[in-house]
């Protein structure tokens, strides 16, 4: 067997029927769909079994990450006292490939006695569990993956991918900002990125003056051991930043008799790139990085005073 070849092929496959269902699912449906789930006073509720159960678990926590609350509860557990969670106005979101699931025809007739709609996420419009929904969602497919086609695959990615489909709709009917996505995303490098401002991560301010002489500058990048020092005025305005590279580039060149006069001012290099405390971190650190030299500090400053320094490395320790 040509491995390369035939993962190749499946994979084909399989957005194959991610591209019929685009084609063939009706307008109709999904418009209903979507509004039902927008004007719904309350939560999603979305069940499957076997196969179908795993998609339904993630397009349950798809949705309630980006704005629309949902849960997942198995028909057994259902039946055994799950349906409790079921209140007016919520959305049952119920997934078959067939329609004729037991475990989910059983639930119909307590769903029915419920002030709740359901939508049906199916492979057959003409089911059972079709007959009993809201709305229909037919996601019909030719064949699935699996050479032997029995086991659930190009079904499951199309299911997967209206249910992802939906919530990113929803997402932006909700006008769901990043500030509001990073506010369900916390933990993880994602969440990093989306809530660490530079205010978080760097350094107090290490400045000399202009006039500082270049003993004064090496001392104060030694003191805070950042790899520079900023240079600011009586004010605190920032006039430029001495690096390690600075100060050693500007020692080479002058003759030794000269460096008692050099000064921070002499030094520096004047007006540099800066950021605010109020900037995300990730921001910050595209602006270190998107440049055709990079650079690995950045003074901050705010309201036109240079308050700190932030550091490459201070972004990288961050876990960003």
């Amino acid at each position: 067997m040509k491995v390369y070849e035939k993962t190749i092929e499946i994979l084909r496959l399989e957005a194959a029927a991610i591209e019929n269902v685009a084609a063939s699912i009706k307008r109709e449906a999904v418009e209903n769909a979507v509004e039902l789930l927008l004007r719904s006073a309350g939560k999603a509720v979305v069940t499957g079994v076997g196969k179908s159960g795993v998609i339904a678990q993630k397009i349950a926590q798809t949705m309630t990450s980006t704005g629309t609350p949902a849960i997942f509860v198995h028909p057994s557990d259902a039946m055994h006292g799950g349906l409790g969670i079921l209140e007016n106005g919520d959305v049952v979101l119920a997934l078959s490939n067939s329609g004729e699931t037991e475990e989910l025809l059983a639930m119909l007739p307590a769903i029915a006695r419920r002030d709740v709609a359901m939508i049906a996420i199916v492979g057959n419009a003409n089911s059972t569990l079709a007959r009993g929904a809201d709305v229909i969602l037919e996601v019909a497919i030719d064949k699935e993956a699996c050479p032997l086609d029995l086991a659930p695959t190009s079904s499951t990615t199309a299911a997967l991918a209206l249910g992802d489909a939906i919530a990113m709709t929803l997402m932006q009917a909700k006008g769901l900002t990043e500030s509001d996505f990073a506010v369900n995303h916390p933990a993880g490098r994602l969440g990093r990125r989306l809530t660490v401002r530079v205010a978080d991560i760097m350094q107090e301010n290490p400045a000399v003056e202009p006039n500082a002489g270049w003993m004064e500058v090496v001392k104060g990048i030694s003191t805070y051991a950042l790899g520079a020092v900023n240079v600011v005025d009586g004010g605190g305005k920032l006039l430029g930043i001495v690096t390690d590279g600075d100060l050693r580039r500007t020692i080479e060149r002058t003759v030794p008799n000269d460096l008692e006069a050099l000064t921070a001012e002499a030094m520096m290099t004047a007006d540099p790139i800066t950021t605010s405390s109020d900037t995300l971190a990730f921001e910050a650190l595209h602006t270190m990085e998107d440049r055709s030299s990079q650079i690995s500090v950045l003074p901050v400053v705010d309201g036109g005073k240079c308050v700190g320094l932030l550091r490459l490395h201070d972004i990288v320790r961050s876990g960003i």
